[in-house]
């Protein structure tokens, strides 16, 4: 299960040129460091209760559940977060604390020389249709997503695979989990917590949760949708054992990017992005609207396919050189208070812990050396400026967007790739089939989106092996593999770091995908409300504290 990991179509700046810079205000600071958050902290005996938050998601939410292939949109997994048993939250710096609504603790110990997890649950946690939340819903979810039965389309079985057993302890109440080797992320497993019920059979983990969420245990429910007016609304679970929402329900309405700056100025939602400098310009001049700003762990990546000419790794590597990332970056900050870090990781943010730039020679700006390297791979150079051809085949390569995503930074990407003899097709397709029906299925040649909160670095280990649920441009190496299995089995922090880092190198030299950069956080929000904005790698806790001042 990947609740950390979300994938979020980005909608980019329109800009007039590559050099960036021009329309950007005079003096503009650093970007927010990775962990910053700005949500109006208030204790929740000082907010009036009551009141509805209406936000806006980029789809309709077909699939709920985070662990089938489908399920791995992130409105839908953090729609899915609200209605069920949290383990953990985490804190200002990404560091997991238990929900102790949910957990009453959690021991890591050894039996057998192999690692152990004792989870101990509240004895008040139960689901909707009336029964105990037990150590059966741990067996059952460790069992539908460790990958054995291929019957259950499994988004990621990363953690999953690596445990043995699950079994009852003391109680019914206690699972004991067995793994074959240590695993340093296992807080990122079971959380959520699924109901076992609901995701037994493969029909029920396929299908059984298209359009409905059929079991919850959390403090929130699914209480109406409405998809011709394309909205899912949520209200309080009033079975909920634990920490009761103040707000009487939140409303998220699916919206093209375009317009969720107008809505929110329409005072038809409370919260818009202003990553982006129009909206930045008309948000942050609005009655009645605070501007919060932080770091989260929040990338925008351009991922590279397999297929064709991108068989080849000298061309995957020609178009990570022939992309300035400097200059995107540029364009991106233009209009916005601050600078927008480019990054030079796969698997940390900039002033993260971890960090290291290790693009290196692939991912430099590098015009000569892109053409090189399609000379290399036998694409000569086209004449009048037309693309390069082989085998008299022109080098072409076809950019998916989906249609409720702005084309600027493609078509940035696409002129920057003409210059080195690279023609790019920008493809539009339906929103709600992006996912489904393109990136999940590699029909791409390049793409982009953004990659969210992955603070456990072994959210990430599905896209990138060689063999992983989520690499969707199939783009990999044994090398790089080895190195994520080390990395995972190692409780040292420094040393998993560091093999990390020595993948992030082949990652780069693969031409597996070029991180473009950080996508800033900025959050236009009623002044009235909160406990709510930019959480930077906090935890949103479930919305249970968030409210009105009054």
């Amino acid at each position: 299960m990947r609740n950390s990991m979300a994938l979020a179509v980005a909608a980019l700046l329109l800009v007039t040129g590559c050099g960036g810079g021009g329309g950007a205000p005079a003096k503009q600071g650093e970007q927010p460091k990775t962990g910053s958050a700005d949500i109006n902290p208030k204790p929740r005996d000082t907010l009036r209760k009551g009141g509805t938050l209406r936000l806006s998601i980029q789809q309709w939410i077909t699939q709920y559940n985070v662990g089938q292939t489908d399920g791995t949109q992130g409105d839908g997994a953090s729609i899915l977060a609200l209605t069920q048993p949290a383990l953990w939250f985490l804190d200002a710096n990404g560091v997991p604390a238990a929900n102790p609504d949910v957990l009453a603790s959690a021991e890591v110990g050894t039996d057998g020389g192999k690692q152990v997890v004792t989870y101990q649950l509240n004895p008040k946690a139960t689901w909707s249709d009336g029964t105990p939340v037990t150590w059966q819903d741990f067996a059952t979810q460790w069992k539908t997503l460790n990958g054995t039965d291929d019957r259950f389309q499994v988004a990621s079985t990363t953690g999953y695979d690596t445990i043995t057993g699950v079994e009852r302890g003391g109680d019914d109440r206690t699972a004991k989990v067995t793994f074959k080797a240590p695993y340093a992320d296992w807080q990122s497993l079971f959380n959520p917590l699924m109901p076992g019920a609901a995701l037994d059979t493969p029909e029920e983990f396929n299908t059984g949760w298209i359009e409905k969420i059929p079991v919850w245990g959390g403090p929130w429910k699914i209480g109406t949708t409405d998809k011709t007016a394309q909205t899912i609304t949520v209200v309080p679970n009033e079975k909920y054992w634990g920490a009761k929402p103040l707000l009487d329900s939140v409303v998220f309405r699916a919206l093209d990017a375009t317009a969720i700056t107008e809505a929110y100025l329409n005072n038809e939602i409370d919260q818009a992005p202003g990553r982006e400098a129009d909206a930045y310009k008309r948000l942050s001049g609005a009655a009645n609207t605070a501007i919060r700003t932080g770091g989260r762990w929040d990338e925008t990546q351009l991922t590279v396919g397999h297929n064709g000419p991108l068989g080849d790794e000298r061309v995957r590597q020609a178009v990570a050189n022939a992309i300035d990332r400097t200059a995107l970056a540029a364009a991106q900050s233009a209009g916005l208070p601050f600078k927008v870090n480019t990054i030079g990781n796969h698997f940390f943010m900039p002033s993260q812990d971890g960090y290291r730039d290790n693009s290196g020679d692939t991912g430099r700006f590098d015009v000569a050396r892109a053409k090189q390297q399609l000379d290399a791979a036998g694409w000569a150079a086209g004449s009048d400026g037309k693309a390069r051809t082989k085998d008299g085949a022109a080098l072409k390569l076809v950019f998916v967007v989906s249609n409720r995503a702005s084309t600027d930074l493609p078509q940035l990407i696409q002129n920057m790739l003409a210059q080195v003899g690279i023609d790019v097709e920008l493809r539009k397709v339906p929103s709600n089939d992006f996912f489904a029906k393109y990136v999940n299925v590699g029909a791409f040649d390049l793409t982009y989106f953004r990659n969210v909160d992955n603070i456990y670095p072994s959210l990430l280990f599905p896209v990138y092996r060689s063999d992983g649920e989520q690499n969707y441009g199939k783009v990999g190496a044994p090398e790089i593999d080895k190195l994520l299995d080390q990395a995972g089995a190692e409780t040292n922090r420094a040393k998993a770091v560091d093999l990390l880092n020595q993948a992030d190198v082949l990652l780069w030299k693969a031409g597996h995908s070029v991180p473009l950069f950080q996508t800033p956080q900025i959050s236009a929000v009623r002044p009235g409300l909160a406990n709510f904005g930019a959480f930077g790698l906090s935890s949103e806790r479930q919305y249970v504290d968030v409210g009105w001042t009054s």
